[in-house]
């Protein structure tokens, strides 16, 4: 195949792909929470107009630097900034909650902006372990996540009369998707037949498996009738691959710091180069947990971002940007949106 109808192909596909995007609202260091959530509505704003399908926040806890811990709190504030594009969760940790509370928040949300609302769900506690205890209040890890969602499910579904019954949040259609890093929830998320998103933003290594494993264990449901899958991965792009390059030394950081078994700090500016940050063993490790990230001109991204598709045949593509300077990171994704949007 000549390397012109090669190209040719790749644009189509990127053509025709769904894009989304994953915030968890970074504070940068030297600035504030407030900050954090102004440049998340912009950008929340610009993906609208750029035509990005959804913006999901991640429930994180006891990290200094994301700000998105009540989850349905912001999901409320980015959807009531912006008119069209789908607001939720990547996702909420459901062990921390009660599943009525859940249906609740996310019935109101559905109530005050009807058909842009997902719930995204997650079994892991977003923190420490001494932070899930202080949420969770004792030794759950998750192994009653079934069960849960099973709860969580009952209370949206119309009902007749119950015990319990979710106002508002019954009989409300709010899509639920779940997440995963491993291949509980992939496997699960098939039997069920519900649409799957995996985080190989910082689970490369599972990715594949994962999906494999949801794909093959998928049985059609009232929700789909096919597997449907979404795949987080870090997109960081730039005028040219250097810059690319440099922006990222911020989120090897804080990954760095991830690997080192500290809670990472406020995103950290970028350096000229990581020599002197890390050892070689933390750089193998650092890379390893990044392997899937896409960094690069938007050339190099293009062609990436292509082979990714390829390998991972995702329905939808969620990007997250893990970047300092906030008009860097609103660039990033516009170059993604041009390329995406590009014919």
């Amino acid at each position: 195949m000549s390397q012109e109808s090669t190209a040719n192909r790749s644009s189509n596909q990127l053509h025709n792909l769904t894009v989304s995007v994953l915030d968890l609202a970074p504070v940068v260091s030297g600035s504030t929470t407030a900050n954090a959530f102004r440049n998340s509505l912009e950008l929340a704003q610009r993906a609208e107009q750029w035509g990005y399908n959804r913006y999901w926040l991640a429930e994180h806890h006891n990290m200094p630097g994301i700000a998105s811990s009540a989850t349905s709190i912001l999901i409320g504030h980015i959807a009531a900034g912006t008119s069209t594009i789908r607001v939720g969760s990547g996702g909420i940790m459901l062990p921390n909650h009660a599943p009525l509370v859940i249906a609740e928040q996310f019935g109101t949300l559905e109530t005050l902006f009807p058909g842009r609302i997902d719930l995204g769900l997650g079994r892991a506690p977003g923190s420490d372990q001494r932070t899930m205890m202080a949420l969770r209040r004792d030794a759950r890890s998750g192994h009653d996540f079934p069960e849960q969602l099973n709860e969580l499910r009952s209370y949206l579904k119309p009902s007749g009369p119950a015990p319990v019954r979710a106002f508002p949040g019954e009989g409300l259609d709010i899509p639920i998707w779940l997440l995963g890093s491993s291949g509980f929830s992939a496997e699960l998320a098939g039997k069920l037949g519900l649409p799957f998103a995996f985080a190989s933003h910082f689970s490369p290594e599972y990715m594949l498996p994962a999906l494999d494993l949801y794909r093959s264990s998928f049985q059609p449901s009232e929700v789909l009738d096919a597997p449907y899958a979404m795949v987080a991965v870090n997109i960081i792009a730039a005028d040219t691959d250097a810059q690319a390059r440099r922006t990222a030394t911020s989120m090897y950081q804080t990954f760095l710091d991830m690997i080192r078994g500290r809670t990472p700090g406020q995103l950290k500016p970028p350096v000229d180069s990581m020599d002197g940050l890390w050892d070689a063993y933390e750089k193998a490790a650092v890379e390893r947990q990044l392997g899937s990230s896409i960094i690069g001109s938007p050339e190099t991204v293009k062609e990436k971002l292509h082979t990714f598709l390829k390998v991972t045949q995702a329905d939808e593509i969620m990007v997250a940007a893990h970047i300092y300077d906030h008009q860097e990171r609103l660039h990033s994704y516009e170059i993604v949106s041009q390329l995406i949007n590009s014919k």
